[in-house]
């Protein structure tokens, strides 16, 4: 880690400022070549100067900002240098840095050196990451908590929750010859219980919540020729999938981005879902089955202007399987007479809506729906890793619980040892490097 490294920190493209951010400890003496020694550098303080190439030609007219170890996001001398946007100036910034006996920094690799001169934990990291592709206003605010360390507490608590536990067993170990107190297993036993009761409840919530950070995927269902193409393109305000009277005219499932509210989410128009001989529309159909297991919402669409079908039946089998989803149900086509049967749908609150007239209902629906999962100040685990090392945790602890009924304390330590790794693995791992290269590896340059 002694190497000084240099990246480009902003987006490419075209835009006001460009940032190229240098970390190590030739940061002070590279702006000082840049700048010709002109001017001299306070920590912390935004200076205009003026950069030159090495032939004396003048780059730009930049801000620079110079960061003194320890008070810097990796812990090392950093110097910011905020040249005018667009990638020809800080390509030539970059350029004249790197032939100072400066390296092009690795993805994530900002990131990892804070992490390891004790800047942040991988919590904090993991945030900062997940915040640079936040798809809402509620996600923003979640990782926002977890970089000022929410995540950071929840872990050491827990931690030293079953340090304690574990402090009595190695006591009372060493009185092997005694009996323990039944007292002190009830209490270690309703810790511990208190503890993967908290546990559940995270990992429920982060699951149900998942939307909230990665996008929302929302799969709109229904038989062929229902209006889920017309609801898609209504809903992205253009005309994205082809709308016609044929039924089967999608046959494949369309995926794009729309913003609802504050929310990004993924909307999916899935092919019609009936029995089909036709081979493409039946690998359609396939993948639209798929499409509703990954999805987070689910807008089943009837048409209300034709009898009850088979095909309706269908829909509703798929309805009643849905665990862990949320549903809306709708009514199309409510502008012309109403010829279907709604008693089997009554349960599920439908709305009636229509193309003509619009889905306004229905997006406000939609919406009230989004905000409601965004709503809460329960902690979230932001990544599979931390899902994984929680449940890793819980299992190891309900492991730990028989051998302590039994008074096999060796055991009961055992067990204890294996979720205090697990817990610990969410900031801090033990097998850091394998862990670290993978998960830094996944950042943007300049991050």
């Amino acid at each position: 880690m002694g190497e000084t490294i240099v990246a480009i920190a902003t987006a490419n493209g075209i835009s006001s400022i460009s940032i190229v951010r240098v970390s190590g400890a030739l940061a002070y003496s590279v702006a000082q070549k840049l700048t010709r020694y002109r001017s001299p550098m306070i920590p912390r303080k935004a200076q205009l100067v003026s950069l030159y190439d090495h032939n004396d030609w003048l780059i730009d007219q930049a801000i620079l900002i110079y960061f003194v170890a320890p008070y810097s996001f990796t812990g090392e001398d950093i110097v910011e240098f905020q040249c005018h946007g667009g990638m020809i100036v800080a390509e030539q910034v970059l350029s004249v840095v790197l032939m100072c006996g400066v390296r092009l920094a690795l993805p994530g690799e900002f990131s990892k050196r804070a992490f390891l001169n004790g800047k942040i934990d991988l919590s904090e990291a993991e945030a900062i990451s997940k915040l640079i592709e936040a798809k809402s206003v509620d996600a923003a605010k979640i990782l926002a908590k977890q970089m000022k360390g929410e995540l950071r507490d929840f872990v050491d608590t827990s931690r030293e929750a079953l340090l304690r536990a574990l402090a009595y067993s190695e006591v009372m170990i060493d009185y092997a010859e005694e009996d323990i107190p039944q007292d002190i297993v009830a209490n270690l036993t309703a810790q511990l219980d208190s503890l993967v009761e908290q546990i559940t409840r995270i990992v429920e919530v982060s699951h149900r919540r998942r939307g909230l950070i990665e996008g929302f995927k929302v799969a709109i269902i229904g038989k062929p020729n229902v209006g889920k193409s017309s609801l898609l393109n209504a809903l992205l305000a253009y005309d994205r999938a082809i709308v016609s009277d044929i039924a089967g005219t999608t046959r494949d499932t369309i995926e794009e981005q729309v913003r609802i509210g504050s929310h990004i989410i993924r909307l999916v128009d899935t092919a019609g879902i009936r029995e089909s001989i036709d081979t493409i529309e039946k690998i359609g159909i396939t993948r639209s089955l798929l499409s509703i297991e990954d999805a987070d919402i689910v807008i089943a669409l009837f048409d209300g202007s034709c009898v009850w079908e088979a095909e309706d039946d269908a829909i509703v089998s798929i309805v009643k399987k849905l665990q862990n989803k949320h549903l809306i149900v709708a009514i199309n086509k409510s502008d012309l007479p109403t010829q279907l049967d709604t008693t089997t749908l009554v349960c599920y609150n439908p709305l009636f809506v229509s193309a003509k007239k619009g889905f306004a209902t229905l997006t406000d629906k939609l919406l009230d729906l989004l905000n409601s999962i965004g709503e809460g100040e329960e902690l979230m685990l932001i990544s599979a890793r931390q899902i994984d090392a929680v449940e890793q945790t819980k299992k190891a602890i309900l492991e730990a619980k028989t051998p302590l009924e039994c008074g096999e304390l060796e055991f009961f330590s055992y067990h204890l040892h294996d979720a205090i790794r697990a817990i610990s693995s969410i900031s801090k791992p033990f097998d850091s490097e394998e862990i670290l290269d993978k998960m830094f590896g996944e950042f943007c340059l300049g991050k």
